[in-house]
């Protein structure tokens, strides 16, 4: 399956308490149409360090969209804290801790992020794939006022100047 403008490629990064909901949407949204890449873990081990696995999905992530495929992508671990800033680390990622509909739309119609953070033990299987789908399914607005504070962000991050 190739990724389109509805069905986005999918980078998915778990820690060890985020891996049977990573298992679910793996398996859930391959069969809605998704192009899903699962970058790890492969298997359970409590002790695991999750910046790698959700580091390198948010550098797929933003090597897709640099080469032009629409691709988003998803890190999950008990409270999706710790992975939404080891994402966050990644030049040209903003990710965002969803937590209830509202935070994960507005996720992407403001603030177009492109990789979200969701806290496996925070929420059930049937909560945390809403979620998912809610903030994969939102377009971002393309209002002025939302490019414009992007382009802030993206400023700094890029210069370490601090734009007015």
């Amino acid at each position: 399956m190739t990724s389109s403008p509805s069905f986005p490629r999918v980078h998915i990064a778990t820690d060890h308490a985020g891996m049977e909901l990573s298992a679910h949407l793996v398996s859930h949204l391959t069969a809605k149409g998704y192009d899903v890449v699962d970058h790890g873990p492969k298997a359970y081990d409590a002790q695991d360090d999750y910046p790698s696995f959700c580091i390198n999905a948010a550098l797929a992530v933003v090597a897709d969209q640099q080469a032009g495929v629409h691709a988003l992508g998803i890190v999950l671990g008990g409270s999706g804290n710790g992975e939404q800033i080891a994402a966050n680390k990644v030049k040209g990622v903003r990710a965002a801790l969803a937590w209830n509909l509202s935070t994960a739309t507005l996720a992407r119609e403001h603030n177009d992020a492109n990789v979200v953070a969701v806290g496996g033990r925070q929420h059930s299987v049937e909560e945390a794939t809403g979620l998912i789908e809610a903030f994969l399914a939102e377009p971002f607005s393309n209002d002025e006022r939302h490019v414009r504070r992007i382009g802030k962000i993206a400023a700094y991050e890029s210069t370490g100047e601090v734009i007015e």
